[in-house]
Order: structure tokens, then C-alpha cells, then sequence
């Protein structure tokens, strides 16, 4: 009898542990790192809002000091951000809970050089990703660090000085146990090469996520200055990381580094993060000959001549990256020029003029995509082959980050806030 009670015991015990878990997961998922779990702007959530204006809605509305033009990313009660101070010399990284917004923590993880940058780049533009241990920040002068989720720095690797005609504007992605990103950057003593001269020094470099050591270095060969996030795909029953520059699209080995395969994508100062689905990747050309192009991912070698499915450059964004939800490619121009293409042949289905400029990617919840302009206006439509809107929600504040969604809410930064749009019972 004693043994059947405890088993008993032990089986309840379980089956709360178990509940308990679900509960955690199904309280929201988390947004880990740039354009959330899936690095591609979707969330899998359907109790999202829909109105609010800086008014109604809010939340909570925290003050967030410095400057910075991140993305906030989420992991259970914590939202992380990062800004930099002391114009720009004072690199941080801020912990907010998530329910009332209040400040846990703010640490400087660095100081660092205020060095050229573009007028509408910050000295905090790369977003921040975790694993739920770690918080992996890259900073303006290319230093990546990780910190702890109580705010102490574990590590920095220095191992690469960046400099760029443009500043720092990627963010890094996590696989594994590894840590990556590219340095596609440009001479600091030669200003025209790397940017508008090709040359044969970029490196995307892998880092062991526990130690910042470095596991593999990536080379492009010859490639321009670009910010591309890459995404990583599963080719073959192997994934692999495909990464875009100015010039070129490229496939690397996760476990060497080494190059697969490259397309020809002429064009510099590219930003939009590669996007993918049903096998192929969706990445947008620099300036010069911009185009959008739907490229496989199975070749090796060059493949410019047999691996593009189609291509297009009419609209082409240099700043928002695009968004995939079956059978769509969504395209937000940094003008404010919205379309919706037939992913498989990049057919026009509808094109709109939206007002304000846009610098965030766009994001995708319970079947309406949401577009954020600089100047604090989301404009919601319904995600399908015809153009509607369900809304239109004004911040009346700038707005150049992406917007975060976790646990039924959505995290925006402005210039001088970060909101938290939602109800107050998530």
C-alpha cells in the first residue's frame, strides 16, 4: 500500500511538473534574438492586439536611456535591450520585466569607440540574442559579449576591429552552441574600398557560445560592405548558414565554415536579413543593381546561372527586411512602398503606397501583418493575396527598431521609450 501511494505520489508529482511546463510555454513564446524564434519576423501567437494609440492600450511605457536603434527580444519575465550612452562611448545593456516595466537592471558591458558611422545609424544597432542562460550583445567597434541573465559579463571576443563606411548594423544569430556574424565591412583607410571597390576581406566568424572562442572563420572572396542577418536552413538533412553582402549570396558549412555556394547579387550597403521557406531563400541586392531574388539553397559553387528561381527590381527594399508566410513574400520598401508577390514566381499580386518612412521590418501574428514607420504609425493588414486594412495605431513617436511580440503583447522601442502594448493580464 505504502508503494502504491508513492508511486502515486511520484505520478502527480509528474503530471504538475508537466503542467507546469505547459503552462510556462503556453503563457507565450519567446522572441530570443532579431525578427524572433524563427528570424524571420512570424509569431506563432493568435492572441495578439490589434488597436492602441500612445494612450489606449499601453500597458506599460519605460524610459530608456541613450540612444540606439535595436530591437528589443523577450525570454519569459525579461525583456533585453540595448543602448548606448555618453554619446555612444558607454555600450549597455538593459534588463526590463516584462509585466510592469520596470528597469532590473542597466550594466555597461563596454567602453567603446565612437567611430564613423552613418547619420541614421546608432552606437547600438545590433539586436541582442539568448538562449535563456546568456545574453550575446555585438557592439559598435565589432566586439561581441556575453552576459549573464543577472547582468555580469562572461566573456568578450575582440578578435576582429570592424570598421564600416556605415557603421555597425548587424545582429548575430545563434545555432547550437555557436554564436555568428559577419564582419562585411570596409577600409578604414581607404574609404572607397570594401564599399564601392570589391575586395577579399570579409569574414564571417563562429564563436563557442560558453567560451568566445573562435571555431571557424568564413571567407566570401571578393564582396562589398553589407548588414545582413543570415539564416540558417536545412539542406539535404544538414543545416547551413546562408549569408548575403554587398555582391553576393552565399551558403557556408555550420560545422567548418567552409563555402558552399555563391550567387551573384550585385549591389552595396545591403540590410534586409535573409528570409526563407519551401527551399529557397528570399534576399534583396544593395545599391547600384537592386533586385529581390528567390535563390536556391542545394548547389555548390557558383551557381548565379542555374540556382536563381526569379528575380525582380522593381521595388526593392534597402532597409526593412521581407516577410514569408506561405504562399507570400511580403516587400515594405524604406518609402513606404508595400506589395505582396506570389513566393514561387515573384508575380504582383498588390502594391500600396503607405505614408511615412520605414526603416522596421515587418512582423506577422494571428493571420495581419504589422507595418511600423519611423514616425510611430503601425498600419495592420490582413496577410493574403489582397490588399485590406484591419487598422491604423499611432505612437506619435520615432520609430526605427523592429517590433518584439511575446506572451500576447507587443514590444516597441521609440526613440526615448519602449512601450508594451497589450492587456494587463497577458
Amino acid at each position: 500500500m505504502r508503494t502504491k501511494t508513492a508511486l502515486l505520489r511520484v505520478c502527480i508529482y509528474y503530471i504538475a511538473a508537466v503542467v507546469g511546463t505547459v503552462g510556462a510555454t503556453a503563457y507565450g513564446e519567446n522572441w530570443p534574438c532579431f525578427r524572433g524564434p524563427s528570424r524571420q519576423g512570424i509569431s506563432q501567437e493568435r492572441n495578439v492586439p490589434v488597436q492602441w494609440s500612445h494612450t489606449e492600450g499601453v500597458v506599460w511605457k519605460t524610459p530608456i536611456p541613450g540612444d540606439g536603434a535595436s530591437s528589443p527580444i523577450v525570454w519569459d519575465q525579461r525583456v533585453f535591450l540595448t543602448t548606448a550612452t555618453e554619446s555612444g562611448a558607454s555600450y549597455r545593456l538593459l534588463c526590463i520585466d516584462h509585466t510592469t516595466g520596470a528597469i532590473v537592471w542597466d550594466r555597461e558591458i563596454l567602453r567603446q569607440e565612437t567611430g564613423h558611422r552613418n547619420p541614421l545609424n546608432s552606437y547600438a544597432s545590433s539586436t541582442p540574442a539568448t538562449d535563456g542562460e546568456k545574453v550575446f550583445v555585438l557592439a559598435f567597434d565589432g566586439t561581441l559579449a556575453a552576459v549573464s541573465m543577472q547582468g555580469q559579463v562572461l566573456w568578450k571576443n575582440q578578435e576582429i576591429r570592424y570598421y564600416s563606411e556605415h557603421g555597425l548594423a548587424v545582429s548575430v544569430v545563434l545555432h547550437e552552441d555557436l554564436v555568428i556574424w559577419p564582419f562585411d565591412g570596409s577600409s578604414g583607410q581607404d574609404r572607397t574600398v570594401g564599399w564601392q571597390t570589391p575586395w577579399d576581406r570579409a569574414v564571417i566568424l563562429a564563436v563557442d557560445k560558453n567560451t568566445g572562442q573562435t571555431r571557424w572563420r568564413g571567407r566570401r572572396g571578393l564582396s562589398r560592405i553589407g548588414h545582413v542577418t543570415p539564416q540558417v536552413v536545412r539542406v539535404n538533412g544538414r543545416d547551413q548558414l546562408v549569408s548575403g553582402a554587398g555582391d553576393v549570396v552565399q551558403g557556408f558549412d555550420l560545422t567548418t565554415g567552409q563555402r558552399i555556394w555563391t550567387v551573384s547579387s550585385p549591389g552595396e550597403g545591403v540590410v534586409p536579413s535573409i528570409v526563407a521557406g519551401d527551399g529557397v531563400v528570399f534576399a534583396a541586392s544593395g545599391f547600384g543593381e537592386s533586385a529581390i531574388r528567390a535563390i536556391r539553397t542545394d548547389g555548390q559553387g557558383d551557381v548565379s546561372g542555374t540556382h536563381v528561381v526569379w528575380q525582380t527590381d522593381k521595388d526593392v527594399p534597402k532597409v526593412p527586411s521581407m516577410l514569408y508566410v506561405r504562399p507570400h513574400l511580403y516587400v515594405l520598401t524604406e518609402s513606404g512602398l508595400a506589395k505582396c508577390l506570389d513566393a514561387a514566381t515573384g508575380q504582383e499580386l498588390w502594391r500600396q503606397r503607405l505614408a511615412g518612412k520605414h526603416s522596421a521590418s515587418p512582423v506577422y501574428a494571428g493571420g495581419r501583418i504589422y507595418l511600423l514607420s519611423e514616425q510611430g504609425k503601425t498600419v495592420v493588414v490582413e496577410a493574403g493575396g489582397q490588399f485590406k486594412v484591419v487598422c491604423e495605431n499611432d505612437l506619435a513617436e520615432k520609430c526605427l527598431a523592429s517590433a518584439a511580440i511575446s506572451g500576447g503583447r507587443f514590444f516597441i522601442r521609440t526613440e526615448a521609450n519602449l512601450y508594451c502594448i497589450g492587456t494587463q493580464q497577458p
